[in-house]
């Protein structure tokens, strides 16, 4: 019998491990949040929460 590994990944927006997601340039952005930013208008509070997540994004990784 195979043993399949689920790998957990960091969601950038949520901050927790999820399994499902999607990959924006390098950050992971899990389905709820993905989910929930499509579906924010620009005048709710949340949207500038949202924004300055996305900001993260820009950030160049360090390799050392």
């Amino acid at each position: 019998m195979e043993e399949r590994i689920i790998e957990l990944e960091h969601c950038g927006i949520c901050e927790e491990k999820k399994h499902r997601g999607i990959h924006l340039y390098n950050m992971f952005i899990c389905t709820d949040c993905e989910f929930n930013m499509i579906h924010t208008e620009p005048r709710e509070e949340k949207y500038n929460y949202y924004l300055q997540k996305l900001k993260n994004m820009n950030q160049p990784s360090l390799f050392s």
